[in-house]
């Protein structure tokens, strides 16, 4: 089955070049933040490491270690949201990274920003995707009707028991979300009279296994037969236009759409929208000063506390997988029995 499906994945990347966009989106990331640590006079070097492709992590930390004899990292992840595959999973790098490079006679050692789904400048960008979204769909269908027209914020799928994993120490991948989607529409108002929804996308896996639903597919076609004539789909889970987006979005649900005579018009990805780059260089400096143990603000547009190092919300067990793997940093959440 496993080979199956990535059979089928692998097919999706030929309509694009036969590469993944994602290595191109993260060097426009990394170009960003450069410049927005040289705006605020911050000379510090920024690093890209992979887990699955080159440049990988490890070879990475081990360059510059021998480079600069620098040996401290703090990582900014491109994944909002807490469980095992979007947090814990790159917490596992770290500590494969620091153990081979150990083996090898180097010691580092790796920290990472919070998980900045309510961190401001994550959620201001994706406000503004969402609100052009809405001007342009309006100018293409006329008026917005909440009769016939509708928002569907759309995510990455995750098993269930990944899901349920994330409620442990935390408000849980799908609650983060929905947090998220009530502050956008409150700071919409009026701006936004359509009902919104959260879906899903990029279900993988053994059928048999319980995934996040609806998927983004099967609900256009509920929808459809609601009497729904458009939606806006805004990618919520992503924050670049990888293959998940162009392929299971821009292509495949627009296909589905169009099948069905349904508008479809695809909000942007956050990408490297000014705020959320800056948002993140604020996450990191955040995460910088409480190493150095000084108390800092840690702001939250949702409500919820923000999540992450120093806040008490990642345990040495958080988000666990199927096979508990040693994760690092380990951040004691009140001493996890």
């Amino acid at each position: 089955m496993t080979s199956i499906v990535l059979v089928e994945v692998g097919e999706h990347y030929y309509g694009f070049g036969g590469k993944s966009p994602i290595n191109e989106q993260n060097q426009n990331l990394l170009q960003a933040l450069r410049q927005e640590l040289a705006k605020r006079g911050i000379k510090t070097p920024i690093l890209w490491g992979n887990r699955n492709w080159a440049p990988f992590l490890t070879d990475v930390a081990r360059d510059f270690v021998a480079e600069t004899g620098g040996n401290s990292f703090l990582a900014i992840d491109t994944s909002a949201y807490s469980s095992y595959s979007s947090c814990r999973q790159y917490r596992e790098d770290f500590a494969q990274t620091i153990e081979t490079l150990a083996n090898e006679g180097i010691p580092v050692t790796f920290d990472k920003i919070r998980q900045y789904y309510n961190h401001p400048g994550f959620a201001e960008a994706e406000l503004g995707c969402v609100r052009r979204a809405i001007e342009a769909f309006a100018q293409e269908v006329g008026e917005l009707d909440p009769r016939r027209h509708r928002l569907l914020y759309v995510t990455h799928s995750i098993p269930q028991s990944m899901q349920d994993a994330s409620e442990r120490w935390t408000a849980g991948y799908r609650n983060q979300h929905e947090q998220l989607i009530d502050w956008i529409d409150g700071e919409l108002g009026s701006e936004q009279p359509l009902k919104s929804e959260l879906v899903y996308c990029s279900r993988s896996g053994a059928p048999h296994v319980p995934w996040l639903e609806p998927d983004v597919n099967d609900r256009l076609e509920e929808l459809k037969a609601e009497g729904i004539e458009g939606v806006i789909v805004v990618p919520l889970g992503f924050v670049s236009d990888h293959m998940e987006v162009k392929y299971d979005l821009d292509t495949e649900a627009a296909q589905s759409a169009a099948a069905l005579g349904m508008t479809f018009l695809r909000a942007d990805s956050v990408g490297t929208d000014p705020a959320f780059v800056a948002g993140l260089v604020d996450a990191a400096l955040e995460r910088a000063a409480q190493l150095r143990g000084e108390a800092v603000e840690s702001p939250s547009v949702t409500g919820e506390p923000a999540l992450g190092p120093g806040s008490g919300a990642c345990s040495i067990s958080c988000c666990l997988g199927r096979q508990e793997k040693s994760a690092f940093p380990s951040w004691p959440a009140g001493a996890d029995s």
